[in-house]
């Protein structure tokens, strides 16, 4: 028998096993596939507290706090780099939109500076174009490997004695009484205390058996990943609609998005999921993202695919105990969940454990969805 069972092996779920084992909570961390197979591989992998919802803002200033010690703490890399988040006005209706920005987030006392021209921007980034007319700069801001990060937090947490059981799905939550009594998967019966759920846009699966379910209005985003090529972008780029956004990975890669489009319904699941874009967003990120960075026009694209991106009603995730005792839930990240990880797997375990949580998640419950629906912010993509 478990004292947890923590379904699906993203960020989120990754820590939470993590933050568990460690604290000597006997764990298994369960993924149909196995480690960042949906949206924590398929992210940019942005580690920002810029354009951040205020309810989130001090959860990512947390988490960044965090990240500058986390390959260390976890001993295995994350190539996680501090190297500043570009936020461009493309056009003069976008440069009061971006200078509100800078002034909503500094009121927030974020330490974020408002570029007013193309020199301004060009003297921080030498590698972006002539069409950025203003920007917001975040320098505490980063980006790390998705795979490598959870890579390392899985192997932290099997050496803290977490068991992982990859490529064996979950077919139900089981609950007496109104509270958790297993889980049952393909391979069998898994007795367990509690379970948290990070499952992403599957979640819903396993909580309508149960007369639960998270919001979620289901959208995707395109990715391309070029060859390595010479080193010219350090910081994350994002643009004031949001409809692209990118970086220069570790290796030399750069990874490109679009922006949020709606999803056309298939997803492939063997041997790991997948989700093929549109070829006329293809072309769109390759347009956008070179007007903004003009060296990836020249970049030879290895690879693309799209994500899916579990948008709630606010855009703010959920996180909280549910009604059914031992039951906890991490959903709803809407494409920026990445760089909370650190800090949504101490909320998730402390919850697990019924202990309070170290950040304030009063603007993250369950219950926030039961008068209706509420209108967020808007999405921003880069982690």
């Amino acid at each position: 028998m478990y004292d947890v069972v923590v379904i699906g092996a993203g960020i989120s779920g990754a820590a939470t096993a993590w933050e568990l084992a460690r604290a000597g909570v006997k764990v298994a961390i369960l993924d149909r596939w196995g480690p960042a197979a949906m949206a924590s591989g398929w992210t940019l992998a942005g580690v920002r507290q810029s354009g951040r919802h205020p309810a989130e803002l001090p959860l990512a200033r947390a988490a960044v706090a965090q990240w500058e010690g986390l390959a260390e703490e976890l001993g295995a890399p994350t190539h996680y780099r501090r190297e500043g988040n570009l936020r461009l006005a493309r056009t003069p209706e976008e440069v009061p939109v971006i200078q509100a920005l800078a002034e909503a987030q500094a009121a927030l006392g974020l330490d974020i500076t408002y570029l007013p021209d193309n020199a301004a921007i060009r003297a921080v980034c030498p590698a972006i174009g002539p069409s950025a007319l203003a920007a917001t700069y975040c320098a505490s801001d980063g980006h790390a490997d998705p795979y490598a990060t959870v890579a390392a937090f899985i192997e932290a947490a099997k050496r803290h004695g977490a068991e992982t059981r990859f490529g064996e799905q979950v077919l139900a939550i089981e609950e007496s009484a109104g509270r958790v009594t297993a889980v049952r998967s393909d391979k069998g019966l898994l007795p367990c205390g509690a379970v948290v759920l990070c499952a992403g846009v599957l979640g819903n699966e396993l909580l309508a058996p149960l007369g639960l379910g998270v919001p979620l209005d289901i959208h995707m985003v395109t990715v391309l990943r070029s060859v390595p090529v010479e080193k010219v972008l350090a910081p994350v780029i994002g643009v004031a609609n949001a409809d692209c956004a990118g970086r220069q990975e570790a290796d030399g890669r750069f990874r490109a998005t679009s922006g949020v489009e709606p999803w056309h319904g298939a997803m492939e699941t063997s041997p790991r999921p997948a989700v093929h874009p549109r070829a006329e967003t293809i072309g769109g990120v390759v347009s956008r993202f070179a007007a903004a960075v003009p060296a990836f026009a020249d970049a030879p694209i290895e690879s693309f695919w799209a994500g899916l991106i579990d948008l709630t009603p606010d855009t703010l995730p959920v996180m909280d105990r549910a009604p059914i005792e031992g039951l906890v839930i991490g959903m709803g990240f809407s494409g920026h969940g990445f760089c909370l990880g650190p800090v949504t797997g101490r909320i998730l375990a402390a919850l697990a454990r019924g202990e309070a949580p170290d950040q304030p998640i009063e603007p993250f419950r369950l219950a926030r969805f039961n008068g209706g629906a509420v209108r967020g912010e808007g999405v921003t993509l880069h982690g």
